[in-house]
């Protein structure tokens, strides 16, 4: 059984965890299914990705009948292999969407536990359900967040809050991971304020968006030199292009750009 769909229209990759019945719980063909949705929308002329999950949750975390078998085994090959670039598999379910080049914007409903928060965390964007629940989950069964979680928790709240939600494993509901910057924004419908959103980013420069996507990714990493010098590069390959020149001839005879 499918346990991912990607479907295009209109210039956006709508990604879908589809084992709904397990609350998208990630087994290993739900691993290996995520990571090919990614590689593929990644090499996609897609300007924008969605991703959520069908059912009542976006991902409960991984699915401990399909897993309890590693506890019986020894896991550093598995953990300590990097099989995608600087990444094992596991890390790369997160990772994987920061290198895709485009937006990603995740819609939560229902629970966001453990690897699942770490997938949605990998996004450009997250809009929750208000009733979500979010949980750095793994303290519960004794382990660590190791799928990038601490690559990517640390962009997004405070340090006293990161280790709070690591040390309890306490789920917390869609309003307060709003305020400490696990969540975007809440909407009764994430599914369908998400397509808004792609279609918005959809709508500008293609080349803009990605050379913007680069330029944040390098910018909450690389010191301050490289990022002003990579300023400059980005811009110089946007100006008088193809792509920018639409974008003003569109502005001035008020209609929408159409980028070829």
């Amino acid at each position: 059984m499918a346990r991912v769909s990607v479907e295009y229209k209109n210039h956006i990759a709508h990604v879908t965890l589809t084992r709904g019945d397990k609350m998208n719980a990630l087994d290993d063909a739900m691993v290996k299914a995520i990571l090919s949705a990614g590689q593929e929308v990644a090499a996609s002329d897609a300007r924008a990705v969605v991703l959520s999950g069908e059912g009542k949750s976006f991902c409960a975390g991984l699915d401990m009948a399909s897993f309890a078998a590693l506890a019986q085994t020894d896991p550093t090959e598995w953990l300590m292999t990097r099989s995608h670039d600087d990444a094992n598999e596991m890390q790369e379910l997160a990772l994987i969407w920061r290198r895709v080049p485009v937006p990603v914007i995740c819609a939560l409903q229902g629970v966001a536990y453990g690897g699942g928060l770490q997938i949605a965390l990998g996004a450009d964007i997250r809009i929750a359900h208000p009733d979500t629940k979010l949980a750095v989950m793994e303290m519960k069964w004794g382990i660590i967040p190791d799928m990038g979680g601490m690559v990517l928790l640390p962009q997004l709240v405070r340090s006293d809050v990161l280790r709070l939600l690591t040390y309890t494993a306490r789920p917390i509901g869609a309003p307060q991971a709003a305020e400490w910057g696990l969540v975007t924004k809440l909407s009764d419908d994430p599914v369908t304020e998400a397509l808004a959103l792609a279609e918005d980013i959809a709508g500008q420069s293609p080349s803009a968006i990605r050379a913007a996507k680069r330029l944040i990714d390098l910018a909450e990493q690389a010191p301050r030199s490289e990022v002003l010098l990579a300023e400059s590069s980005e811009q110089v390959d946007l100006i008088g292009k193809p792509d920018q020149m639409e974008v003003v001839m569109a502005q001035m005879q008020g209609r929408k750009p159409e980028f070829k």
